[in-house]
């Protein structure tokens, strides 16, 4: 009786455990990027909680022929950013840590992708 008991409640918690939805296709956190403004002054943007796993191009800079690239990126996330210099996370890349990754105001970038 008792391992019957044990059985349809184990079989509850792994249904249950199906059925909550998760996150683990996004970043816990900020990234943090900066872009040359209207008025020529920096501007300071904040993704927050991205979507993991998918590339973003990055709104304000995704016209390489009528903008400048964003730069001095901050991965405030759980997860590795690896940032590209070109829209839809294509050229060159460079990744940034977890929570601690940055980079200067060299690091040019126009998209970036999340992963674990």
């Amino acid at each position: 009786m008792r391992l019957r008991h044990a059985a349809v409640a184990a079989f509850g918690a792994f249904t249950l455990l199906l059925a909550v939805p998760t996150s683990a296709s996004a970043a816990v956190g900020e990234f943090q990027y900066t872009v040359t403004g209207l008025d020529g002054r920096p501007l300071r943007v904040v993704i927050e909680d991205p979507v993991g796993e998918e590339c973003i191009t990055l709104p304000e800079v995704a016209d390489p022929g009528a903008t400048a690239p964003a730069h001095s990126p901050r991965n405030r996330t759980n997860a590795t950013a690896t940032v590209f210099t070109e829209p839809d996370c294509e050229g060159d890349y460079f990744t940034l840590r977890p929570l601690t990754g940055h980079g200067s105001e060299r690091l040019k970038l126009r998209s970036v992708v999340f992963s674990r």
